[in-house]
């Protein structure tokens, strides 16, 4: 049997694939605009806890007007699947200018981390919580600009205790399974503005105890970060989430006077160049120019000009 389609959009390939789905280019038919299809996996249709987090997903992103994170255009479930249609994005996955490039430079991981912040503030005004913050789930596009994918265990404020995320970007009291607050996405993107400064990720372990164990107790490895930037770290990897910027609205202010006071008012403009030309490095990974396929938020987006008219 076929698989199932959105009516009323044509596939042209993969974007990527993963357990849980698969995300496909495609073309509004009414008005030729490009957008990404994420597809639930067959599989997990006859989860009902799975099908309700994918419908979750798609009214969170239903709810956030923001240009740093992926726009939301409809949610279509049927009986043959379900899937959320969003925005398409020509760029690269943060993850991706890590792996192959390494450290981006101080002005373009500010630039990283004050998009991500923006896009999780949007969030944690709505009262939801990411939980899983990390450099596969920020899209870099080709002007340098950034945006935040993946909501798919994102939860509200408060709720879902249990330990939820990506072990090498979770805070102490994920790991102690205690709730999700807009504290836990602050450290974690923290942990990636790190891992844009140095190369490499704040703590490190040989399995998940000695993993756990560090972020837990060792100290915040601030030293190995620019001077100046030192306490935006310490701050973002407090141990005690007290102690952090309690969201991420807070931490963009003293962001953004930190930047400005070590790199002057045009640390920004210089950033977004440095991140556009890292992108432009890697174009085969553009889904502009038809690369292969990746893992499901390793993608890359065209900004669209506007959302598809509702189907009647």
């Amino acid at each position: 049997m076929d698989a199932w389609v959105v009516p009323g959009y044509t596939e042209y390939r993969e974007l990527g694939s993963g357990g849980s789905g698969r995300v496909v280019l495609a073309l509004h038919d009414a008005t030729g605009v490009p957008v990404a299809v994420k597809y639930l996996a067959e599989r997990m249709r006859a989860d009902s806890a799975f099908v309700r987090g994918f419908r979750a997903e798609a009214r969170l992103l239903g709810g956030l007007d923001t240009p740093h994170v992926v726009g939301f255009y409809e949610y279509v479930e049927a009986p043959r699947g379900a899937a959320i249609v969003m925005e398409l994005v020509d760029g690269v996955a943060l993850r991706a200018l890590l792996s192959r490039e390494g450290a981006t430079g101080p002005e373009a991981a500010l630039v990283v981390l004050k998009g991500s912040l923006l896009g999780l503030a949007a969030a944690h005004r709505t009262g939801v919580v990411h939980r899983d913050y990390k450099p596969e789930n920020v899209l870099v596009a080709a002007d340098g600009s950034s945006k935040l994918v993946d909501f798919g265990i994102a939860t509200d404020h408060g709720t879902a205790p249990g330990v939820a995320g990506t072990p090498a970007y979770m805070a102490p009291e994920q790991w102690r399974g205690e709730p999700a607050s807009p504290a836990a996405d602050v450290y974690a993107a923290t942990a990636t503005f790190f891992e844009c400064l140095t190369g490499r990720k704040p703590f490190s372990g040989e399995n998940l105890a000695e993993l756990a164990l560090r972020h837990i107790e060792a100290p915040v490895p601030d030293a190995d970060a620019p001077e100046p930037l030192r306490p935006l770290i310490r701050q973002g990897l407090a141990k005690d989430p007290a102690q952090r910027p309690r969201n991420a609205a807070v931490f963009v202010a003293e962001l953004e006077a930190v930047a400005t006071a070590a790199y002057g008012p045009d640390w920004e403009e210089r950033g977004r160049r440095r991140l556009a030309a890292l992108a432009a490095l890697l174009p085969l990974l553009l889904p502009s120019f038809g690369g292969p396929a990746t893992g499901t938020t390793a993608l890359a987006t065209t900004t669209l000009p506007a959302p598809p008219a509702p189907r009647p």
